[in-house]
């Protein structure tokens, strides 16, 4: 079963996650030609090799043609919709949907509303639609079955975002995580954004570390801002696994007693065992 681990040690956002993917091994010529056929405002994906703390990374960088007007808002109901009549591989659409269901309900919750009405900010934004149905995209080149992540760190801090200043994490952020392991960190900076979270939390399986795996392909995705203390790049893992070795076997008494059994009868008969 081919499988991605993401190494959130330095968090997680759309463009990270798409770069480190398509640093990785995922084909960038078919991520950008199916997310051309989106009814959205034009775009170009722009890609930089850049090294963080001596690590090199992909960045990725969604440039807007300045003359477009830019829409700021959609509603859930309408990414949706746009994802249902688009072309893209049923696994694909299946997987952005509940990449965005995810948030939305999350964003519903805070501001008490239905998620039909829910309407995006930054994630309705050109650049995070092309970031989440991107790594759909990504996935399904590389054929993942099955996403596992690290514990997420959030950072400190305050973000000033359309509603004002909020604490790290916001609000929205913090909801979409629930249920899933977080790890304190004093990095003063948002580690991990509402399209980041979303990815996860929408699509991983397990957040305690990696599986057990053969590692086939590794790809650095860098984020923009430089941390003091680490790179600032998401490290994703890509491999395969044997389903027998996911998992430590477990015993049971009943196979411990049978076994503890099994060794003193045998030692028994066995003039060479020590008493």
């Amino acid at each position: 079963m081919r499988v991605v681990y993401f190494d959130c040690f330095s968090g997680i956002s759309g463009d990270m996650a798409l770069a480190a993917l398509i640093d990785a091994g995922a084909n960038r010529q078919y991520i950008e030609d199916e997310l051309k056929k989106l009814p959205i405002e034009p775009f170009t994906l722009h890609y930089n090799k850049v090294v963080k703390k001596g690590v090199t990374g992909l960045k990725l960088d969604v440039l807007l043609d300045p003359a477009t007007e830019i829409v700021h808002h959609r509603h859930f109901v309408d990414i949706v919709q746009m994802i249902d009549q688009s072309q893209l591989p049923q696994k694909v659409k299946a997987r952005a949907k509940k990449i965005f269901e995810k948030i939305g309900k999350a964003e519903a919750k805070v501001h008490n509303i239905s998620l039909d009405h829910v309407h995006f900010h930054e994630v309705g934004a050109v650049d995070s639609i092309v970031d989440i149905i991107g790594v759909s995209l990504a996935l399904e080149d590389l054929r993942i079955e099955q996403i596992y992540t690290s514990p997420i760190p959030l950072g400190s801090g305050q973000i000033k975002i359309e509603h004002g200043i909020y604490p790290i994490p916001t609000p929205a952020t913090l909801e979409i995580l629930k249920g899933i392991p977080i790890r304190s960190s004093q990095v003063p900076y948002e580690m991990t954004t509402p399209t980041g979270a979303g990815i996860v939390a929408a699509l991983g399986t397990d957040f305690h570390g990696y599986p057990s795996m053969t590692v086939q392909a590794i790809g650095y995705g860098a984020g923009a801002k430089d941390f003091d203390d680490r790179p600032n790049v998401l490290r994703a893992v890509i491999g395969t696994t044997n389903e027998l070795y996911l998992t430590e076997p477990q015993f049971s008494l009943h196979h411990d007693h049978e076994h503890h059994h099994q060794e003193h009868h045998h030692d028994h008969h066995n003039p060479l065992t020590m008493p």
